[in-house]
């Protein structure tokens, strides 16, 4: 019986890494069924993510074989087993669109997810949560006990093994020492096509502003406020007709198709981190 996996690999870019990596898998009687690799010519990096089917080998053999091989190209490579659904925390605040939607999506089958906890700063959702029996954690934050609040949060996670954080509209800055801790593997949906309206009430600012076009931004969670790697970005139209209550509903349909669309290609192993930016081999 064969197993499935995908190989995600970035490396300094030589020639023959796309054969070498091939004969790597063909060596041990794996069959590729999907393959997509870049060049980055502005850093020199290479990346590539295989999905293939091995029919002998085990995991933990392929493992330590891939290890070895990888090291001399300097390449960073990792295997991920696709029958393995990705554990992950969803957080939230007040506002459950980007939630509901992706508990419904995980549900309904349509991301490869493990959904093993929700955390709210309140108490709105604990109904949604149990539903879908999933364990809700009511964590509050004020000033005082934000720092108690986030080691808290952090218990949950590890306690689950979260592979994957995300912040489904929750309204709480992140400290520097809880985004290195989640260092790629937080993604955040951020309610505006970035950098404009940045704050409370986006909404109101770009009603204000008259502005022709709105979005949302799904991005990796850094120290740097709102400025992680992108992962997906999309607008809506807007003209002068519309009120603020029609830009913050299109704003949430909005948001709640970005962010699905991000946790969809995390989650798949479609996105590889260059520097700043993403690689996402759709």
């Amino acid at each position: 019986m064969s197993s499935a996996y995908v190989l995600t690999l970035s490396c300094p870019d030589r020639l023959g890494l796309v054969h070498a990596v091939s004969g790597f898998l063909l060596a041990r009687d794996c069959n590729i069924e999907e393959a997509a690799q870049y060049n980055d010519r502005a850093t020199g990096l290479f990346f590539m993510r295989v999905q293939f089917a091995a029919q002998q080998i085990s995991s933990d053999d392929l493992r330590t074989q891939l290890a070895e091989f990888a090291a001399p190209f300097q390449m960073q490579a990792a295997l991920h087993a696709i029958d393995q659904p990705m554990k992950t925390v969803l957080m939230v605040s007040k506002d459950g669109h980007c939630l509901n939607d992706l508990l419904f999506r995980w549900k309904s089958g349509l991301v490869p997810l493990d959904i093993r906890a929700i955390i709210s700063n309140h108490r709105d959702f604990y109904q949604l949560a149990a539903s879908y029996n999933v364990p809700f954690h009511h964590i509050a934050v004020t000033t005082a006990t934000k720092a108690q609040a986030e080691a808290r949060a952090y218990e949950v996670i590890e306690a689950e093994g979260a592979e994957l954080v995300v912040l489904a509209r929750y309204m709480q800055i992140l400290s520097d020492d809880l985004c290195r801790k989640l260092a790629g593997r937080a993604i955040n949906i951020h309610h505006s096509f970035l950098p404009s309206f940045k704050g409370a009430k986006p909404y109101f600012q770009a009603h204000e502003r008259g502005v022709k076009l709105i979005g949302a931004t799904a991005h990796y969670v850094t120290a740097d406020l709102d400025e992680g790697p992108i992962i997906e970005q999309d607008v809506a139209r807007a003209d002068h007709n519309k009120t603020v209550e029609d830009l913050t509903a299109m704003g949430r349909d909005t948001e709640s198709q970005v962010l699905a669309r991000a946790v969809k290609w995390h989650s798949e192993h479609r996105v590889l981190l260059n520097g700043h930016k993403t690689v996402i081999f759709k």
